[in-house]
């Protein structure tokens, strides 16, 4: 179920599918506790890391960065990624990005909510990612477990470069939310399509 809406609070689980904006939902005193397992999906870039981070910091949830369990020094996936991924979601609350291939199923199993950054790319999303990995580059930021962002020159030879890969992989979140859905039918989905819709849903948290 896909609800489009974003403009008070989050849906409850179990909620049936619906079209109606976030501000049909029942919302009242006597409602069930918000979701405390939230994951965050979009492609890279996007900014599904600043907003998992509102987020837990609104509902006063852990959030967990699964960059940082992904990457080993230079770059190389760590070997205990995915036992790592295990054991942060079983945890009563968290809210962490929905990436990786095969940790997808796993968090999307444990998850009550999905909220999707399907924001303009072109517009949006291009352009913080350029932004980024310059800001990154020239202020030598140091990333997880020590690493770097590439040397800028890369981007014109590294077809797996942030910036290529974000643009290679564009429209990898649109194709894989159908298929979410048939493996998790009861997991709701909020689908926010620009700044001013994660904004304000974010607003009625608080």
């Amino acid at each position: 179920m896909i609800l489009a809406g974003y403009r008070r609070h989050l849906p409850l689980p179990g909620s049936p599918a619906t079209s109606a904006t976030m501000a049909d939902v029942n919302v009242h005193d006597d409602r069930p506790r918000h979701p405390r397992r939230i994951a965050v999906a979009g492609v890279s870039g996007v900014g599904k890391t600043t907003t998992a981070r509102r987020i837990a910091g609104l509902l006063d949830v852990p959030h967990v960065e699964i960059d940082a369990l992904h990457h080993g020094p230079g770059w190389v996936r760590r070997p205990e990624f995915l036992d790592d991924v295990r054991e942060f979601l079983a945890g009563d609350a968290w809210v962490t990005e929905w990436q990786y291939r095969d940790a997808r199923p796993l968090i999307a199993a444990r998850a009550e909510l999905l909220v999707w950054l399907d924001l303009p790319y072109w517009t949006t999303t291009f352009p913080r990612v350029v932004r980024r990995t310059v800001r990154r580059r020239l202020r030598r930021e140091v990333l997880w477990n020590g690493n770097l962002e590439a040397p800028l020159r890369t981007i014109f030879t590294n077809p797996e470069h942030i910036i290529r890969w974000s643009v290679s992989q564009r429209h990898a979140v649109a194709a894989v939310v159908p298929q979410l859905q048939r493996s998790e039918p009861g997991l709701p989905v909020v689908r926010l399509r620009s700044q001013a819709d994660v904004d304000a849903w974010l607003a009625g948290l608080s």
